[in-house]
């Protein structure tokens, strides 16, 4: 009995540390110093021999080594490379865990007008997919409701949380519209042609979600103190304090998008998708409107499309000037988050330089999601959110973290994967 009251709790601390999650960090205590790494800054800068300090998670110091005095813990990373925590916009991450076991499925909301829905609440910040992300460097993700046309309010959080309070870090940042398309697909279990052809429905389509925004204006500017809450939930949109979020590719939807925002006097609007933002980037930059491109590591939608039109889109965006990042919204979308970095290299493996891909994930996303005042790049004053890799981030064979910091918090970088990669390599070492 003496024996069993022993052993029964180191089986369950046994136990527990195998299954458990990640414990989250407390906030930064001494002031770390990195110094040698070549630093990537995110703003298409780089630093050969850098020297980076952090205090109680904010950068203090940033420049060529031996520009500061090195503070409290000294990590010498010599021809490795720094580089700020990768952004993943427009993810479901942290609301699904496993598509087939619906009761673990919280992505979206029965309806089609849907503004007032808040994804972060929904948000777990301890799935194991969310902890998958940090060993390649994707520290932090903008948490998107799906769904109806519109789908509702997303927030951005923070990769090492205890819960979805401690994660957020800009709350409620925008509402995502999903724009009717002007193509439709033929119904092939009724006879139809599967193939594309124009939607019939579309004017009707665009013209209900007029509606729905003229509604909404005129229950805010009523007296009446009984208000529509899907209506209240508008009011960002219109006053500039949120960003609508438009979900859309086709070149004639992007314009007839910005149509609908020069009209209705929404102040900030983004492009989610953009396959054919390409052809008209003149536009796109007159109104100042950025683009959350479609997933580089996909295929074109039509034939008479260039082969590699996805893996080149970013580069003729960014060519004329477009401010543009990259998400990954689609298939497998939460598991695939974590390749970011490497549709990033994709895009510089067509043309674009490396540094310029790199602000594809950190400063540019930054930037679009609005947070770009105190993280996305390495800049002195900003959150100390970053990864040393021993090789080039962007390069599935050289993306290999030692060290990963969100505000200054040395964070574990093991997960299920990382786990079950050391069991099995050791099982081919006997």
């Amino acid at each position: 009995m003496k024996k069993a009251t022993y052993i029964i709790p180191l089986l369950i601390i046994f136990f527990g540390k195998v299954m458990a999650q990640q414990t989250p960090i407390k906030a930064q205590g001494e002031a770390i110093t990195i110094t040698g790494a070549i630093a990537h800054i995110g703003n298409g800068e780089m630093i050969e021999n850098s020297m980076i300090i952090f205090e109680d998670g904010k950068i203090t110091a940033i420049g060529a080594n031996g520009s500061s005095s090195p503070k409290g813990t000294i990590i010498n990373a010599s021809g490795k490379h720094i580089y700020p925590g990768f952004i993943a916009p427009n993810s479901t991450l942290g609301l699904v865990e496993i598509g087939a076991v619906r009761a673990t499925d919280d992505d979206s909301e029965i309806g089609s007008y849907n503004p007032h829905i808040r994804s972060i609440i929904a948000y777990n910040a301890e799935s194991k997919i969310v902890e998958s992300m940090r060993p390649n460097g994707v520290l932090t993700a903008q948490v998107t409701p799906r769904g109806g046309v519109i789908s509702g309010t997303s927030s951005i959080v923070q990769l090492d949380a205890w819960n979805w309070e401690d994660a957020v870090i800009k709350m409620d940042d925008g509402i995502h519209l999903n724009w009717p398309s002007i193509y439709s697909r033929g119904r092939w279990w009724l006879g139809e042609d599967p193939g594309f052809k124009p939607n019939k429905e579309y004017a009707k389509q665009v013209t209900k979600i007029k509606d729905f925004l003229k509604q909404a204006k005129a229950s805010l500017q009523s007296d009446s103190s009984d208000k529509n809450l899907p209506h209240l939930a508008m009011k960002g949109i219109f006053d500039g304090t949120k960003t609508l979020y438009i979900h859309t590719g086709a070149q004639k939807a992007i314009l007839d998008a910005i149509s609908f925002c020069k009209e209705n006097s929404i102040q900030k609007m983004v492009i989610v998708g953009g396959d054919e933002a390409s052809k008209i980037t003149v536009q796109l930059k007159q109104n100042n409107i950025p683009v959350l491109i479609t997933r580089t590591h996909t295929t074109p939608n039509f034939e008479d499309e260039d082969y590699d039109l996805p893996y080149k889109n970013a580069k003729l965006l960014m060519d004329a000037g477009v401010l543009v990042a990259l998400q990954n919204s689609g298939q497998m979308e939460r598991a695939n988050a974590r390749n970011l970095p490497f549709q990033a290299g994709t895009v510089a493996a067509h043309g674009l330089d490396k540094e310029k891909a790199l602000q594809l994930i950190t400063g540019n996303s930054a930037k679009i999601l609005g947070i770009d005042n105190f993280t996305g790049t390495l800049e002195v004053g900003k959150d100390a959110t970053l990864f040393i890799s021993i090789g080039d981030a962007l390069d599935m064979r050289t993306n290999q973290l030692e060290k990963a910091f969100i505000q200054g918090r040395d964070i574990s970088l093991e997960s299920h994967q990382t786990k079950l990669w050391k069991r099995y390599s050791s099982k081919y070492g006997q």
